[in-house]
């Protein structure tokens, strides 16, 4: 009876060890899943970042000047580009027109006018240069209520001329407070008209008269050409 007994409680255990061996991974085991799960967290963050690279490159390549704008702006790429993200959803959403030839040549005029008055008013034609900008962002689409999120919408469809808009800006507020010398002004319509031709479509349409084509003097002070 007790031999019976000790058979049979060898038996048990040698079933429990099988079961053990076989359930209990060994130290080989192991250390394949630790090499596996490294593996697939490293395939993980390489998609992630090839991923977050090439985002960031589509992102460089369409708004050129002013992704390193931003970026120097906010100090932080992930922020800054989340910000040019959400300005092109925001733009997408706009219904943004081109303008018929016949108000192109039109507005072309305007600014032919402009560029004229400058000689004398340099003050009062950078102020109408602004309005006139202004006023085809509007027949364009764009929304010009506030001017830090009309030049970011403006960034979006013309990166290069959007910082021209920001320093014709800050001279025509600096106009307004009676600050802005003749330099700043011809440098002022200069901008306003790379970006009035910009809006236009009309690259080079606008040619230089009088102050901006061969210098001029204004009130005694000889204004050069760039």
């Amino acid at each position: 009876m007790a031999q019976t007994l000790r058979r049979r409680s060898q038996h048990i255990h040698e079933l429990l060890h099988r079961h053990y061996r076989e359930v209990v991974p060994t130290n080989t085991q192991i250390l394949w899943i630790v090499i596996a799960v490294i593996v697939v967290v490293l395939i993980g963050a390489a998609a992630w970042y090839f991923t977050r690279q090439k985002r960031s490159q589509k992102l460089r390549e369409r708004f050129g000047p002013e992704y390193h704008h931003t970026l120097r702006t906010l100090k932080s790429r992930d922020v800054a580009e989340s910000e040019l993200r959400e300005r092109e959803k925001r733009v997408s959403q706009y219904r943004i027109v081109p303008l018929p030839a016949a108000e192109r040549t039109r507005y072309l005029e305007s600014w032919m006018a402009i560029q004229s008055q400058f000689v004398d008013q340099p003050e009062t034609a950078v102020a109408k240069a602004n309005q006139l900008v202004r006023e085809v962002m509007d027949l364009r689409g764009y929304p010009t209520v506030g001017f830090e999120q009309a030049a970011a919408d403006l960034s979006v469809n013309h990166p290069a001329v959007v910082e021209h808009y920001r320093a014709a800006h800050r001279i025509s507020e600096r106009s307004k407070q009676g600050v802005a010398d003749t330099e700043e002004l011809r440098h002022a319509l200069v901008y306003y008209r790379a970006l009035l031709e910009e809006l236009l479509g009309k690259r080079g349409a606008i040619r230089d008269q009088t102050v901006l084509e061969g210098g001029r003097e204004h009130n005694g002070k000889f204004i050069p050409v760039d």
